[in-house]
């Protein structure tokens, strides 16, 4: 068993047990997902890049925790090899940033 599997699987006893399977759904998953990374994004929030690099780290492990169980969970529920998902996105990803255009720049592909 992979390590992501054994999170997933983690994440759906612990689901499971609470009986909250019935309020995990496609969209209430998602939407989760997008209201944890929003949190995780108001720890940096009016900071600029060096008061950002000195937030809480445990602050910022919880919020990113919650965004990647949620993430795996959307995963589990769509039926989607998270493994493969990634890889195929950095296949497209390698394909719209050719290195020779994209080192070092931040713009994006259809700029470059």
């Amino acid at each position: 068993m992979s390590q992501i599997q054994e999170l997933i699987n983690a994440l759906v006893a612990f689901r499971d047990e609470r009986e909250w399977q019935q309020f995990h759904d496609t969209k209430n998953l998602a939407v989760a997902l997008s209201i944890e990374a929003a949190e995780l994004n108001e720890l940096f929030l009016w900071k600029d890049a060096a008061a950002a690099e000195l937030v809480d780290k445990e602050k910022i492990k919880d919020e990113l925790a919650d965004v990647l169980a949620y993430a795996l969970l959307l995963a589990e529920k769509q039926g989607l090899d998270v493994r493969q998902i990634v890889l195929d996105k950095i296949a497209k990803n390698a394909e719209k940033y050719p290195v020779e255009k994209a080192r070092g720049s931040a713009q994006k592909y259809t700029e470059l």
